[in-house]
């Protein structure tokens, strides 16, 4: 008999695991997949750490967050500085002076600023209603069309006149020459991968890979005194209010014979036409120098049932069939709920630990 059964071996469940292990607990750790580390999980290819489900770059404003995971491995100084393709124009990302100066010739902040709002003005725009709007009031037109419209109507999959404005308002716009698109305090990328980082916090954990929770629910919910669950929230109560809705990805990666494909680590594809929303060439995470190099294409897809769930559709209809299962969840004294999934809420990997933590604070009762 164990203490806890975790549900899912990535971060959430690897960070309650270790620390529950601290205080003397018992747990096994289960996932479907055949590794652990969820979708930060990375396997090395050529010698390249491989992001296997997309990439991950660690960012955080908490001293003690970064404090945290810097325990289980040294960081590197890389910063997250992707850069935009519109039909072979290459743009900055986060939209900064650079890209102001390419796009439109400006100089200064106060002509980049002026453009701006000639363009939102003149495309009438007071209260923005959804994500095209809330786009132009941000940056304009030009920028829209060119570096916004089409890489968010492939990610979701609708236009972005059907989108909510809110998905758009995390975008960084800088009236600086500074490409780092994070304005966190911390930010790097784990020397060997993020799989060294699980493996070190579930070394005190059992664990069994290829295990379907659903497939043997009752049997595995008698091994532990209780449960910590990461999946489907709506899968877990059986879809009793109905099915949550996801964008899902589906990932093609190739070994290249060069050394340097893109230059750089990420590439957004922001035409319609591009089917991939990006490409990602992994050694750069590491500045590495091999002779090859691992290129992963990035598909966005609609999610049915058995795909792998990758960003929750927070629209007001979803949101209030989640509030619907939240409850449920709530009122449980066995089942603790965490991660993006369970939660049904897009989270970086800092916000994760912290949820974490904070999970193991209040199971434990401490301040």
């Amino acid at each position: 008999m164990y203490d806890y059964l975790i549900v899912g071996a990535g971060l959430f469940g690897a960070v309650f695991a270790y620390e529950a292990g601290r205080r003397g607990k018992t747990c096994l750790v289960i996932d479907k997949r055949d590794h652990i580390g969820g979708n930060v999980y990375t396997e090395e290819i050529e010698g390249i750490q491989v992001h296997k489900y997309g990439a991950h770059i660690f960012h955080t404003n908490s001293q003690t967050i970064w404090d945290y995971v810097n325990r289980f491995a040294e960081f590197n100084r890389y910063t997250n500085s992707p850069i935009a393709n519109y039909k072979g124009e290459i743009y900055n990302l986060p939209f900064n002076m650079n890209t102001f100066n390419k796009l439109w010739g400006v100089a200064s902040p106060k002509e980049a600023r002026q453009k701006i709002e000639e363009q939102r003005l003149a495309a009438g725009i007071t209260e923005p209603q959804n994500l095209e709007e809330q786009a132009i009031s941000l940056v304009g037109t030009d920028i829209y069309e060119k570096l916004i419209k089409g890489y968010t109507e492939k990610q979701w999959g609708r236009s972005a006149r059907e989108l909510p404005s809110f998905i758009i308002k995390r975008l960084p716009v800088r009236f600086t020459y500074d490409n780092n698109y994070f304005n966190d305090r911390y930010q790097g990328i784990p020397v060997g991968g993020y799989r060294a980082i699980i493996e070190k916090m579930l070394a005190g954990a059992d664990i069994e890979l290829n295990v379907d929770f659903f497939a043997a629910r009752d049997e595995l919910m008698q091994r532990a005194k209780k449960v910590v669950y990461t999946g489907m929230i709506d899968q877990y109560y059986n879809y009793r209010y109905g099915v949550l809705e996801y964008r899902s990805l589906h990932f093609e990666t190739k070994v290249l014979d060069e050394s340097n494909f893109q230059g750089n680590a990420v590439v957004n594809y922001t035409d319609r036409e591009t089917p991939y929303t990006r490409i990602i060439e992994h050694k750069h995470f590491e500045f590495g120098t091999q002779d090859k190099t691992v290129i992963t294409e990035e598909y966005p897809k609609e999610w049915k049932p058995g795909d792998e769930p990758y960003y929750p559709i927070n629209n007001e209809k979803n949101n209030e069939i989640y509030q619907k299962y939240k409850a449920l969840a709530d009122a449980e004294r066995d089942v603790i709920f965490g991660g993006r999934l369970a939660t049904y809420k897009y989270y970086d990997m800092h916000q994760v630990i912290g949820a974490a933590l904070t999970a193991v604070e209040r199971e434990f009762e401490e301040k």
